[in-house]
């Protein structure tokens, strides 16, 4: 009986011997134990944009643990970046990840076909012939810019119904970096979700011609606010408009609606909500592809055109962040959720579309009826409405 018992043992041993040994093989075969993964970013971590992009970072370390290495490079401008992208190159990275806009990235890939190059799309990738890896990648902004608008518009509407403004005076104000059609995609879908609450609505639209400039921003805020703006937001990169809205809102109602990072910490009276691509879904797919020694885009979920890819909310690349209680309208939660559920079900035209004759500032004979409706990001991460409707947006100077 006790030989039996020997026996039995030595062969529960054998047994879990080779089953750890199998579960070895089938989960590091043809994969990799380390990686070594790179972060280029434009700025630091201070503005909201680097700060937002950098938590991708985060998620990787948190996952992986020891079993990765990551290198940063911060305040790394577009036209400068050959260096450092060859210094982390030559440095054994296997990925590498950049949050700018600039076409060295793709030029200089096919001097390292065995690493990975990870970059924020900056242009139409439809149809462009690009390195194998080289890949692209951004968040569907339009949907999360929409359902600000929507939180926008419920404060207009409530600001309306107290009497505390007249309607004609249904204004807000946009502070941008360029016109640029990412730039310009956003606050027209911001206006439309405010205008599905407010149909009157109007947006005045300054261009700070910079990225990055606090001062700038601030000063652009300022002389929306002044001109008769309640709400202002911004696709620019620092915390600028959202304390000129919390200094203002001390003498009269004026409202905030942020991008990429919360501001409710620098503006608690003003801030209404955030939104922000999140970047996360992207990257830890990335990393987890190149682990496995898988094609990128055959892990990332997503909408896939070559080695680019995108999504909304229904893939968790678009969040809503702090929707401030004590400062929006009653039931704004509810038409959040509303609206974020429609784009979960796959409803994505319903944004740029009314009774609105858009045209290219570029090419005043280019115009686009939005009758039918416009879908955005259809084919290219990289947004591509570009059509100022004059009739509701006024750019001022």
């Amino acid at each position: 009986m006790k030989r039996i018992y020997i026996a039995t043992a030595v062969t529960c041993l054998v047994m879990l011997g080779a089953f750890i040994c199998l579960f070895r093989f089938l989960n590091l075969s043809g994969g990799r134990s380390h990686l070594k993964v790179g972060f280029i970013y434009d700025n630091d971590e201070s503005t909201p944009y680097t700060f937002n992009f950098s938590l991708a970072k985060d998620a990787v370390e948190k996952k992986y643990g020891d079993r990765v290495d990551i290198v940063t490079r911060s305040n790394v401008l577009d036209y400068k970046i050959e260096e450092p992208l060859r210094e982390l190159a030559d440095g054994g990275c296997d990925i590498i990840f950049f949050n700018g806009y600039s076409e060295l990235v793709v030029k200089l890939a096919p001097d390292y076909p065995n690493i990975q190059f990870c970059q924020t799309s900056y242009m139409d990738m439809s149809g462009v012939s690009v390195p194998e890896n080289y890949h692209t990648f951004k968040g569907e902004a339009y949907q999360g810019r929409y359902v600000s608008g929507i939180v926008a518009g419920m404060k207009i509407k409530q600001l309306i119904s107290e009497g505390t403004i007249p309607a004609d005076q249904a204004i807000i104000g946009f502070v941008a970096a360029f016109p640029t059609s990412e730039v310009i995609s956003g606050y027209t879908a911001f206006l439309m979700g405010v205008r599905s609450i407010v149909p009157q609505a109007v947006m005045r639209v300054y261009y700070t011609q910079t990225w990055s400039s606090y001062a700038q921003e601030k000063s652009a805020a300022q002389k929306l606010i002044n001109d008769g703006c309640v709400i202002i937001s911004q696709h620019t990169d620092t915390i600028g408009p959202a304390i000129a809205c919390e200094e203002a809102s001390e003498n009269r109602p004026v409202f905030f609606v942020g991008n990429n990072q919360s501001m409710s910490d620098v503006a608690p009276g003003s801030s209404l909500i955030t939104t922000r691509i999140c970047w996360e879904p992207y990257v830890l797919s990335a990393v987890e592809a190149v682990m496995r020694n898988k094609r990128i885009e055959s892990v990332v979920s997503g909408r896939t055109h070559g080695t680019d890819v995108s999504a909304g909310f229904e893939k968790g690349w678009v969040e809503m962040l702090d929707l401030n209680l004590q400062v929006a309208a009653p039931d704004t939660q509810n038409a959040v959720n509303n609206a974020i559920n429609l784009f979960k079900r796959g409803s994505e035209d319903f944004v740029f579309k009314g009774n609105y004759i858009g045209v290219n500032p570029d090419d005043p004979s280019d115009t686009i009826d939005l009758q039918n409706g416009y879908r955005e990001n259809e084919k290219t991460s990289y947004p591509l409405f570009h059509y100022i409707i004059p009739d509701i947006i006024t750019i001022v100077k």
